[in-house]
């Protein structure tokens, strides 16, 4: 568990303190699940009524939800980045997907350069391992988990950087896209040579990260979101032609 012994005068304000810092830097995300009051206490060595002056306060203060009879869990905290009326209204104006990913592609390359620069020799192990696990994956066929490990890595990458705003950020924009409303990212991995440049993209991003090559990385990372921008450009306009041959197919048959 993250959490260590407190020693401080104000212990309820030393547990607060220690929890938002947690859930600040990402550690503890949305919806986890906080430990029983009792193995929180002795975690932490404090006493009980000290630990739920601090978890009332967090309740308050929005970052703590409880559940009955379930526990107490992580707020969500990233719902109000992007309203249900806002990520509909940016799915319904097809040219969205591409404001999104050159958002990302500006983003995430910062993340990648910090990340080389900043990041820690556990970060980039991290990163490595999201990377070894999507080479095991490229082996089968492709999948739904697949491009979930494809979104850990980068988010990884993001968590390397170290900045919480980048962070957060970060994190509710892969939470609006894995609603799925902008486009299908198993798309992505629909061909094996699709599949391969991808992941030779991912090698790229991760070789430069493991070398703390700011510059590499950062130009790799683009790289890859700009082949991810071409594909779903084609994929488009493969879509449209199709739908045209349909309609064209259903004319010549009512002849």
């Amino acid at each position: 568990m993250p959490f260590r012994p407190v020693q401080s005068e104000k212990l309820s304000q030393a547990i607060t303190t220690q929890i938002e810092e947690l859930i600040l830097r990402g550690i503890l995300r949305p919806g986890d699940r906080l430990p029983s009051e009792r193995d929180l206490s002795d975690t932490m060595g404090v006493s009980r009524p000290s630990l739920r002056e601090a978890l009332s306060a967090l309740q308050d203060d929005g970052l703590l939800t409880s559940r009955v009879g379930a526990g107490i869990f992580v707020a969500d905290v990233l719902g109000s980045a992007f309203s249900p009326a806002l990520t509909r209204l940016m799915a319904s104006h097809p040219d969205a997907v591409f404001d999104v990913i050159a958002f990302r592609k500006d983003m995430e390359g910062l993340a990648a350069e910090r990340a080389a620069r900043m990041g820690s020799d556990t970060d980039l192990a991290v990163i490595d391992a999201a990377f070894q696990t999507m080479v095991a994956a490229s082996d089968k066929r492709p999948s739904a988990e697949e491009a979930k490990l494809d979104a850990q890595f980068h988010m990884a990458i993001v968590e390397a950087s170290h900045n919480v705003m980048l962070l957060h950020m970060m994190r509710s924009v892969y939470e609006m896209l894995q609603q799925g409303v902008f486009y299908n990212r198993q798309a992505m991995f629909r061909n094996r040579t699709s599949r391969d440049r991808l992941l030779d993209q991912h090698r790229a991003i991760n070789t430069a990260l493991q070398a703390r090559d700011p510059d590499a990385a950062r130009t790799a990372l683009h790289d890859h979101l700009d082949f991810v921008a071409g594909a779903l450009r084609d994929q488009m306009k493969a879509d449209r032609d199709e739908g045209f041959a349909k309609l064209k197919m259903e004319q010549d048959n009512a002849s």
